[in-house]
């Protein structure tokens, strides 16, 4: 019997802390960005939840590894002096966390992914700035191409309905 539901198929993740120490090694980040830099690592394959980044750097802080600059708007994280020697003694067996879950992805999902975050911003471009006309087109073409999507799927030849 095959899984079903949201976690089929899923790839193995990474190590969080790992990640987030390797990056506030590199930079000081907030949380969002942190995310985003594992989700950019890993080719799509990984992006950590809130859920899972943010308790580990609570963590980290009750350590004294990473302490938070809260000036601004956001909370930025970046590694105290314990944390930078901490890294540094362990930096081969943090390794590169984000290479697991990208492992085996082809260059070809990693384009599909990459289109796919293009025609997100586009479609936010045409929601925020677009007129109403625009809209309506936007939805059309957005229709169309899901059932253009779902032909594949089925095996459809193009162009047939």
């Amino acid at each position: 019997m095959t899984p079903r539901g949201r976690h089929r198929g899923r790839r193995p993740r990474g190590d969080v802390r790992a990640a987030i120490l390797v990056l506030l090694d590199e930079e000081a980040r907030n949380g969002y960005r942190i995310m985003q830099e594992i989700e950019e690592r890993s080719a799509g394959s990984w992006r950590p939840s809130p859920g899972s980044v943010y308790p580990v750097l609570s963590q980290l802080e009750d350590e004294g590894l990473v302490h938070v600059d809260e000036t601004g708007e956001r909370k930025v994280m970046a590694l105290t002096d314990e944390g930078r020697e901490y890294v540094a003694e362990r930096r081969d067996s943090l390794g590169t966390p984000w290479d697991t879950p990208a492992a085996g992805v082809s260059d070809e999902m990693v384009e599909l992914r990459t289109l796919i975050w293009q025609v997100g911003a586009a479609v936010r471009q045409v929601v925020t700035s677009g007129t109403d006309e625009q809209h309506k087109q936007a939805r059309d073409v957005l229709a169309d191409t899901r059932r253009a999507l779902y032909r594949i799927l089925a095996g459809d030849e193009p162009g047939k309905s």
